[in-house]
């Protein structure tokens, strides 16, 4: 029997990815807003690299900080990874360890929020081409700023997780065994994704610092974007 923790992690990956779909299915209905997405997500990971290229030049934090670069802020295509969750997301909450699962779920709520918020700002966008000050004017004009705030521990949180996971040896342990399960089980791409962020995260001993700084870095961001000062802060 299920525990209500892990139906309610289910329920929450599930009508997450149903959004990630809803976006992804209305973009493709009009190539021009994919476009846009497509151009707004670049300029979001140059932005990235422009406000951390300290952390990314990091020997200790540099793997880190290129994991959330493409992982949780670039513009790769997780389609195959989306649907292996939406798939089999009985089996994922069924096979792997309830923390990692409330991970998982965190992480599809990102997916579904960053994508909400993509989508709003690149049909906004009065050309595909973004710069500073259209990036600007574009994120005051949509708003939103409890999704960005939402947005910004979303991706803090699954970062202290797989941090937490690292001191967890029985966790780390329990993840490897899942390799093949996972394999059979379709869910390859979500299996590469934890044991990458555990790697990365057990490499830096004590993601703490990053973390904050991360996270003081984007929340300073968001509000001079609100306040219609950063363009200086921007590439």
């Amino acid at each position: 029997m299920m525990s209500q923790t892990r139906q309610a992690d289910a329920a929450g990956i599930i009508g997450s990815l149903a959004i990630v779909e809803a976006e992804r299915q209305r973009r493709d209905a009009d190539p021009p807003l994919a476009a846009a997405v497509r151009a707004l997500k670049g300029y979001q990971q140059a932005r990235f690299r422009h406000s951390h290229a300290d952390l990314l030049a990091s020997a200790r934090y540099g793997a880190a900080a290129r994991f959330f670069l493409e992982e949780l802020y670039g513009p790769a295509d997780f389609s195959r990874r989306d649907a292996q969750f939406s798939r089999i997301v009985p089996a994922l909450v069924r096979l792997f360890p309830a923390e990692l699962v409330h991970t998982v779920e965190s992480l599809a709520a990102l997916h579904a929020l960053s994508e909400e918020l993509d989508s709003a700002m690149a049909a906004a966008l009065p050309s595909p081409a973004v710069d500073a000050q259209t990036y600007m004017r574009t994120w005051r004009t949509v708003g939103r700023a409890a999704d960005r705030e939402r947005q910004i521990e979303l991706v803090v949180d699954v970062g202290r997780a797989l941090d937490r996971y690292t001191r967890v040896p029985a966790l780390m342990m329990s993840l490897r065994l899942m390799r093949r399960p996972a394999h059979l089980a379709g869910l390859s791409e979500l299996q590469v994704f934890l044991e990458r962020g555990f790697d990365t995260f057990k490499a830096m001993r004590g993601a703490q610092e990053f973390l904050e700084t991360i996270q003081e870095r984007e929340r300073t961001m968001a509000a001079r974007l609100f306040a219609g000062e950063a363009s200086g802060q921007l590439p």
